[in-house]
């Protein structure tokens, strides 16, 4: 096991023999971090967390009260995690099936928010600060920026990096300047670019 010894783990919260934890990540109660897992800087894990065996988890990742990191996920720096959201691991389960060697592997790219109760089904990328409404069902690939909701879910329009809505409509050409940051966002066609200050 190699643990920071800046990590804050709450006397509750069991971490197994040969689980990665860097430097300042806070583990709160209840949490269940497996062996494989390996976990950047400064995370937060909240009440009642599992993070399987075979999880990557970048820097200054927050995941809410309720939530279960099964194995094949990746979560990229900055990832939010809002509580009770779920991930999946097989696409088409059956208690009667073993499928373990058929997990799909899901990456959320830096900077991503996930909602409450959202559900991420197994085998999709989410691009980098993007934002899944809460409740929301994903199971297709997700664009950068992309304001995705509904169930199954939809894109409706485009978050800043600050995360706020971008006034853009979903294609087309245009520019937006965020008032916060003074970041340029670009729409070209159906994709949108992002040009820091």
């Amino acid at each position: 096991m190699t643990i920071d010894p800046s990590t804050n783990i709450h006397p509750t919260a069991i971490v197994d023999e040969g689980a990665t934890i860097a430097a300042g990540s806070r583990v709160w109660h209840w949490v269940h971090i497996s062996s494989g897992a390996v976990i950047g800087e400064r995370c937060s894990f909240g009440q009642n967390v599992f993070v399987g065996n075979c999880v990557r988890i970048g820097d200054n990742v927050k995941i809410q009260n309720n939530v279960s990191v099964y194995d094949n996920v990746t979560l990229e720096n900055d990832v939010f995690c809002g509580p009770s959201m779920v991930f999946t691991n097989v696409y088409n389960p059956r208690s009667a099936v073993s499928r373990k060697d058929e997990y799909r592997d899901t990456v959320v790219e830096k900077g991503a928010t996930l909602g409450a109760n959202c559900t991420i089904v197994c085998g999709t990328r989410i691009g980098h600060h993007a934002f899944v409404g809460a409740g929301a069902v994903v199971n297709r690939d997700v664009k950068p920026f992309a304001l995705m909701v509904g169930v199954p879910a939809k894109q409706i329009g485009w978050m800043s990096a600050y995360g706020e809505r971008v006034d853009l409509p979903l294609t087309g050409t245009g520019s937006w300047t965020c008032p916060h940051t003074g970041d340029t966002y670009q729409l070209v066609e159906h994709n949108l670019t992002h040009s820091p200050a």
